[in-house]
């Protein structure tokens, strides 16, 4: 049986990477601080669905380092790791950029040398972001009715755009980013990088800050305002939750992959939308769009972002199946068969 960790177990990608590797019948250990709202009710779902033989759960922050090398002494080594666990948004990282790099710089660092030293043959991937591109300053942007496009039909970004880390929140998770492939190259670890777009999908407990497709769903089911910052161009690929967990599983899975190097993934230039043209799709689906009031631009807001997915399919044979079409479909049903606990877990003072 292949033995699992996820850190950041109960949060909205830890969650359905446990859930996926218990479905597959799988060993999965989880590791999660439950400081972020929607990790308890994450958390209750999971126990619900794996027997205690199946699914471990326990609870500290990464940045213990001697509850976690104690936790790798008991449980480890492990097969495969996915390290999902960080501070996640841009505006909180603005906030108190001391806290963000302690989540994601400094933990990843603490978890990489725990890896080291007692579970040195583990595929390890890291989730990281295309926040470490900063606002693709050398990409040329044409400004349309709804939307920001790339100029000249570019395909969107790949692995040879420069790094650019802006804001704190950049920082962090680039600076993870490159301690993560570096451990392959300096140790010999079985490491490797997703640098993620947007991800979106059931049991996305979506907020202003983070998770804005869930948010803006949620919110106009709630009959709550929605605030655009910026003009509403902007454009993101977005790709479906479950497409992301197979990808996982496709580099876990392989035996000669080429550890130590991060592949950017999102939904492709077939599923990019701008919010407004979120805000028209959900109007042609029928489900309800919250009145919206418009806000200055946020800082480390990148006016277009599509991953350029080619690296992951000729690698791996990976592409994104769910479209944006379908995905908001998806969603917009289970916000609807889940409302009345989601308002109250978003009215709630705990988490």
């Amino acid at each position: 049986m292949t033995k699992v960790l996820i850190t950041g177990c109960a949060g909205f990608i830890g969650s359905q990477l446990v859930e996926r590797c218990i479905h597959e019948g799988h060993e999965v250990h989880g590791i999660d601080n439950l400081s972020r709202k929607g990790t308890t009710h994450n958390l209750t779902h999971l126990k619900s669905i794996g027997a205690a033989s199946s699914f471990n759960f326990e609870q500290f922050d990464l940045s213990d380092s001697k509850k976690l090398n104690l936790f790798f002494k008991k449980f480890g080594p492990f097969d495969w790791i996915g390290h999902e666990a960080g501070q996640v948004a841009v505006t909180t990282s603005l906030d108190s950029p001391l806290h963000d790099f302690q989540s994601n710089a400094h933990v990843t660092l603490i978890l990489l040398e725990a890896v080291r030293n007692h579970s040195s043959d583990s595929k390890m991937i890291f989730a990281s972001t295309n926040k470490v591109y900063g606002s693709l300053t050398n990409v040329e942007v044409l400004e349309q009715e709804k939307r920001y496009s790339f100029k000249d039909d570019f395909p969107g970004i790949n692995e040879s755009q420069p790094l650019d880390f802006h804001s704190p929140y950049g920082c962090s998770k680039g600076s993870a980013d490159q301690y993560v492939c570096d451990y392959a190259r300096s140790f010999g670890l079985k490491t490797a990088v997703l640098r993620q777009s947007c991800i979106y999908g059931t049991r996305q407990f979506g907020l202003e800050d983070q998770g804005w497709v869930a948010w803006f769903l949620i919110a106009s089911a709630l009959g709550r305002p929605i605030t655009v910052y910026g003009n509403g161009k902007q454009v993101r690929d977005l790709l479906w939750i479950d497409d992301l967990c197979n990808l996982y599983l496709k580099i876990w899975e392989k035996n000669d992959f080429a550890w130590g190097t991060p592949l950017n993934v999102g939904g492709g230039m077939q599923n990019t939308l701008s919010l407004l043209e979120l805000f028209d799709l959900m109007d042609q689906l029928k489900i309800s769009v919250g009145k919206q009031t418009f806000a200055k631009w946020r800082k480390g807001d990148q006016k277009i972002f599509c991953s350029d997915n080619s690296s992951a399919l000729s690698m791996l044979g990976w592409s994104p199946s769910v479209g944006t079409r379908e995905g908001i479909e998806r969603l917009s049903v289970w916000i609807e068969q889940n409302l009345n606990e989601i308002e109250l877990l978003l009215n709630s003072s705990t988490h």
